[in-house]
């Protein structure tokens, strides 16, 4: 188990307690990707923590396929899903890179509040693109916290340094912008909430059909 899972691991039970900072905008993000589901939609989430996100959408698609590298995270999310009595949605402990990649299966791809800890995006969006079906998206929240205090950014590094927090890459809107539009994605919505002490990038992204 490499460094950010045993960080999540132990953080889950705290993360599930956690109260939504924004909940208008949370709300506004789900809208949006409703508005890209269907009944017979096949969704899959990666860095799904306690699952929240893919249980709010399973109602309104065909199967979401949920993981997350933390077995911790990936407990509650399964419990979580029983006592709401959702069968369509499997969570599973796993990474992005050992998922199979080339058979188009999905018609959507989410990744909430991940990006930004991944060591290697460009793959990871390439292996998205490769995920979705022709004319599928991907829906990405992202912290961009490039502009953050100075303070703020040397606490994640010095904490990650030491092996006491996961790697948070601090990014710009225009550069994650660029890497997902390198990817052959189009982006076709793309919105960024107000307030906040890191700025956050909400965007939908379409494989051409």
């Amino acid at each position: 188990m490499h460094v950010n899972a045993r960080f999540w691991d132990r953080l889950a039970p705290r993360y599930a307690r956690m109260q939504l900072r924004d909940p208008e905008a949370y709300e506004k993000k789900l809208a949006m990707t409703r508005a890209w589901l269907g009944p017979e939609a096949q969704v899959f989430e990666f860095g799904c923590g306690t699952g929240t996100t893919a249980l709010k959408h399973a109602p309104h698609a065909g199967h979401v396929t949920a993981i997350d590298c933390a077995p911790a995270m990936i407990g509650i999310a399964r419990q979580k899903a029983a006592e709401a009595g959702i069968g369509n949605v499997a969570f599973r402990v796993g990474d992005l890179a050992d998922m199979p990649d080339s058979s188009a299966a999905f018609d959507m791809v989410m990744a909430h509040n991940v990006l930004h800890l991944l060591p290697d995006r460009a793959e990871a969006l390439a292996r998205v693109h490769r995920m979705l079906k022709p004319g599928g998206v991907f829906v990405s929240s992202t912290a961009c916290a490039a502009g953050a205090p100075r303070l703020f950014r040397w606490v994640l590094a010095a904490g990650h340094a030491l092996r006491l927090l996961p790697l948070f890459n601090p990014l710009t809107a225009d550069a994650l912008r660029a890497e997902i539009a390198a990817t052959g994605l189009g982006i076709v919505e793309d919105w960024r909430p107000e307030g906040g002490r890191v700025p956050v990038l909400f965007l939908i992204a379409q494989k051409p059909g």
